[in-house]
């Protein structure tokens, strides 16, 4: 799976939301985000509408206004970020993989697929905003990324002990 530009920036600004939250700030405008992140701020408007459409963020106009979070950033995970602004997490040319069938050698194919859902469904959907601004991962999650082979694509990943 490749987490896209517009995931990848949804997360960043919503992660910029959270932060503004915790110092007392009310709204931050999308200029600001997109400054501050170094985002392309045409593209970003874009994101964060399908953000407010989503229901992820809410707006407020006028002097003081700009976006901010519209729930508490521990109950916004990344996989309804990730849903909001790409669709489905996992799909085989479009279709849900428990939708896939095959026949011959690929019969058993689509339990692959499902385990792939469940797998990236098992991080994105524990992990919240308030987890990455923290760094206080799930431990599961956290055991993930210091698995063996976890930041090496050349090494097969070995699954952590515990």
């Amino acid at each position: 799976m490749e987490i896209s530009a517009r995931s990848e920036y949804a997360v960043r600004a919503l992660l910029m939301l959270a932060e503004a939250h915790a110092a007392g700030v009310n709204g931050v405008p999308v200029a600001t985000l997109a400054e501050r992140q170094d985002l392309p701020a045409k593209f970003l408007e874009v994101v964060i509408s399908q953000l407010r459409r989503g229901g992820l963020v809410v707006s407020k106009r006028g002097a003081s206004g700009g976006y901010r979070l519209a729930e508490p950033a521990d109950q916004i995970t990344m996989g309804a970020v990730i849903r909001t602004v790409d669709g489905p997490l996992t799909g085989v040319r479009g279709m849900r993989p428990s939708d896939t069938e095959y026949t011959g050698p690929a019969t058993h194919l689509p339990v692959v697929w499902v385990a792939v859902r469940a797998a990236l469904r098992s991080v994105l959907d524990e992990v919240t905003l308030e987890d990455v601004l923290t760094g206080h991962f799930p431990d599961a999650v956290a055991a993930w990324s210091q698995a063996p082979g976890a930041w090496d694509d050349r090494w097969p990943l070995q699954q952590p002990s515990g």
